[in-house]
């Protein structure tokens, strides 16, 4: 997965002057350095990029010259490129499971910040790394309506637990703070309070006063047309209820954003290499590709059409059922998606906002998978 040197104005003329067969991911680096101006700038406290959402360099690259200084890691790998990239930024290791060897690579990298949900991974930290500058955050966990709630369950103590934990974080001298997550894709600035007052309540029952809240990420990318994410509003939310629960002992914040900081900047042409019977529309990518996760979130609705000239098809849409290219019959788009009637065999669907877990998570399964990725100034 290669970035080209070309820059295009947007990605109908890169279709009309390449007629691509192949599936490509067109990313818009002023877009990138925008949202993440939006974080920094609007967020009540400290921006830390969740890298796993997309770990693409040129990813880290950009955000660190909009001013990013903070990346949430879940492995070493990803720690060493951060350090390469950005050598003075701060990182997070709030992967609460770890292995003692990764303990020490981290400590090593002069990694400082940890997450624990456990007893077992807490006395990890204690046996390894000395107190002192360490901040260690207790990652508790609430049900959610998330449509990952119970991939969810692989992380978080419950409030009793994680008031005990934040005793012990206390008592071995670390740096006490507390963190969670909404679930992916929320839209609902109601999570973050329900989860800020959680905390404040958790922290009242142990006895310890935070120095950090870390809330998470969970913040929405535009999935759908008629419903735009309100950055703005839940900024607003995070803060007040912050203020309102703590008082005067009010913590720091903290957020992880992925999803949210890289979703819009990037969009994903695929190719109809097959319309079976004018029903089935057959795409060179799919659900082994950089369509991973639409059967989990649900599918976007922000697709267009495009001639192999690059212009919108905008013949009245009729539903059809997408595959993508494999062998799998599971490699099946959820649903039926409103399509241009005169689609055609060697068209372009643009799948617009879906830069995070679409390169990260491509397969290559079955042969396929191999995504060109290309610079453009606007993605319209």
């Amino acid at each position: 997965m290669g970035l080209t040197k070309t820059i295009w104005a947007k990605p109908a003329e890169f279709i009309a002057h390449q007629q691509p067969q192949h599936p490509v991911m067109f990313f818009a680096p002023g877009v990138l350095q925008d949202v993440a101006r939006r974080f920094i700038d609007g967020f009540p406290g400290f921006v830390s990029y969740a890298v796993k959402a997309n770990p693409m360099e040129v990813v880290i690259e950009n955000l660190a010259t909009a001013g990013l200084r903070g990346f949430h890691v879940g492995s070493v790998t990803e720690m060493r490129m951060i350090r390469r990239l950005a050598p003075d930024a701060v990182i997070h290791y709030n992967n609460p499971v770890r292995a003692r060897a990764e303990i020490l690579a981290a400590a090593a990298m002069a990694v400082k910040s940890f997450a624990v949900d456990s007893r077992s991974e807490l006395a990890k930290l204690i046996e390894l790394l000395p107190a002192s500058g360490i901040e260690v955050s207790v990652r508790f966990r609430l049900p959610t309506a998330a449509p990952d709630d119970k991939a969810r369950a692989k992380f978080g103590a419950d409030p009793a637990l994680a008031a005990e934990l934040l005793i012990a974080v206390a008592a071995a001298g670390f740096t006490p703070s507390l963190s969670f997550h909404t679930g992916t894709q929320c839209t609902e600035a109601s999570e973050w309070v329900r989860h800020i007052l959680a905390a404040a309540e958790i922290a009242a029952q142990a006895g310890v006063q935070i120095a950090r809240l870390n809330v998470g990420g969970g913040f929405p990318g535009h999935r759908l047309n008629g419903v735009k994410p309100d950055l703005k509003g839940i900024f607003a939310a995070i803060a007040e209820t912050t203020q309102s629960a703590f008082g005067a002992a009010a913590p720091r914040l903290v957020c992880e954003p992925g999803r949210g900081m890289v979703a819009e900047c990037f969009t994903l042409g695929t190719c109809v290499r097959a319309l079976r019977d004018d029903e089935h529309v057959f795409l060179n990518d799919g659900t082994y590709g950089s369509l991973d996760e639409l059967p989990l979130v649900g599918l976007t609705d922000r697709i267009e059409v495009l001639s192999p000239e690059g212009r919108p098809k905008t013949a009245a849409p009729r539903p059809r059922v997408l595959f993508g290219p494999t062998c799998d019959p599971v490699d099946r788009l959820p649903g039926e998606v409103p399509l241009a009637g005169d689609l055609a065999e060697g068209d372009h669907l643009l799948f617009h906002g879906l830069g995070a877990y679409s390169t990260a998570t491509n397969t290559r399964f079955n042969g396929f998978g191999d995504v060109a990725v290309e610079t453009v100034l606007a993605l319209r």
